[in-house]
């Protein structure tokens, strides 16, 4: 680190020779994992000198931090990149980058080397931590630089963060995945799992804390293995735990969770404190077992719902949400019913839902799919409705009830909040109350959220 800290004052040198900051724009997609690598971005910038702005044609670096995880997402960020071959144009200067999950597979690099001139410099998540040296390299020397080399990854302490403004915040405790999920593309392009120590982590969330950070999640591919890598073992639920132990007045999130891994420990650690927030993301994926075992998720639906009604056993009021694939390769109309009746038997207060998307290099993207499209659209717009229906009947539980919110922010049609659960809210009220902690009377809902007045 003391050397890529080198470079960032090396470039902030020489921009000091200008006769204004450099701008950068930061442009991010997908998890808020991505979110999060932003940040580190975004600090490191800063400290080489840059300003930000939110318009690419002003900016003299534009960074696009991509997500692979379908390809709609990557067809999203190469019709942008495609489109600032006129800014580049009306400013020849202008630096180019694309990094992330998407720059990490090599045939999207390659498509980027020889189809978007206009791209500087490519780098993927492994090579994040040397930012600097990477950018220095391009403002000196010229010539395009594509640094996507198959590491199995690090863990680098000590890059600056600029966060966004507001009382959220993430806090990465682990990095990569070990599952290999048939058709995800993320051990491919995050590396193998690695556990950041938790000393570190809980003085992350101790200094937000300090700065006024009231709702914090905590970020891995799959958060319940967490530790497992430590020289000194520690799970999951014990970093919880010790993180809700911590002074001050907050709430603690975490995602993504598998299922595999979800243990009674981690749901009686999230009843034992009121600062662990009751909701949990459990993705599910697919409803049938032979889908499942065929997607490599480790567990089957007897499994999946026995965890469920543990955690509902341990944590009544929780709020339950999930993801799930539509149309995986093979996947019969009477599979699909296994999926709707999961979804019944459940009642998830929210779903993620997705139709089946082959990504390059992973094995579901080369097994046999005699079903057509239209009758996988058709499932998916059946499982999109009934899921409508569940958290419409669900919020208009709320209705009466007075809940401890967090009041986040505003938007065009008022002040925003999220009742423990994350579930938002709509509030009426000043914008003093942005920041705190209110008791709000719930007073309306439909599918998507709450409405309601301070108590």
């Amino acid at each position: 680190m003391d050397r890529q800290r080198d470079f960032c004052q090396k470039l902030h040198e020489r921009f000091a020779a200008r006769p204004s900051a450099p701008l950068a724009f930061v442009d991010t997609y997908g998890c808020q994992q991505n979110e999060a690598d932003s940040e580190r971005l975004r600090g490191y910038l800063s400290e080489m000198g840059y300003q930000f702005t939110q318009s690419e044609a002003e900016a003299d670096l534009i960074v696009i931090n991509t997500c692979a995880i379908r390809e709609h997402a990557e067809m999203r960020v190469l019709g942008n990149v495609g489109a600032l071959v006129h800014t580049k144009r009306a400013k020849p200067g202008q630096l180019i980058c694309v990094c992330g999950c998407m720059a990490q597979e090599p045939h999207m690099a390659q498509k980027i080397k020889d189809s978007y001139r206009q791209v500087d410099l490519v780098f993927g998540p492994h090579a994040l931590w040397r930012f600097p040296e990477l950018l220095y390299r391009l403002v000196t020397r010229r010539g395009r630089i594509f640094d996507i080399a198959d590491e199995p990854g690090s863990i680098a302490e000590g890059i600056p963060l600029v966060r966004q403004e507001g009382v959220k915040a993430w806090v990465s405790i682990m990095y990569g995945c070990n599952n290999f999920c048939t058709y995800c593309i993320v051990p491919y392009v995050r590396g193998r799992e690695r556990s950041r120590r938790p000393e570190i982590i809980l003085d992350e969330i101790r200094g937000l804390v300090a700065e006024g950070y009231k709702d914090i999640t905590l970020l891995g591919q799959n958060v319940n293995s967490y530790g497992k890598d430590l020289d000194e073992p520690m799970d999951f639920a014990d970093l919880l735990k010790a993180a809700s132990e911590l002074p001050g007045d907050f709430l603690l999130r975490f995602m993504t969770s598998h299922p595999k891994d979800a243990s009674q420990k981690l749901f009686d650690t999230m009843a034992s404190s009121p600062k662990i927030a009751p909701c949990f993301h459990l993705p599910f994926q697919a409803g049938n077992d032979r889908i499942l075992k065929a997607m490599n998720r480790v567990y089957d639906r007897a499994g999946y719902l026995d965890k469920v009604r543990r955690l509902r056993q341990a944590i009544p009021d929780v709020v339950i949400t999930s993801d799930v694939i539509v149309g995986f390769p093979g996947e019969t109309a009477e599979e699909f019913e296994d999926t709707m009746t999961l979804i019944d038997e459940v009642r998830f207060d929210a779903l993620f839902t997705f139709i089946f998307s082959p990504r390059e290099g992973t094995p579901a993207a080369k097994m046999d799919d005699p079903i057509p499209k239209a009758e996988k659209a058709a499932h998916f717009q059946r499982l999109v409705e009934r899921q409508d229906q569940i958290s419409e009947e669900k919020h208009a539980a709320y209705i009466g009830k007075t809940v401890r919110c967090l009041v986040d922010g505003k938007d065009d049609k008022g002040l925003t909040a999220r009742t423990p659960g994350n579930r938002l809210v709509r509030l009426t009220g000043g914008e003093g109350l942005i920041g705190q902690f209110v008791d709000v009377k719930i007073t309306g809902a439909n599918k998507w959220s709450l409405s309601g007045e301070p108590a």
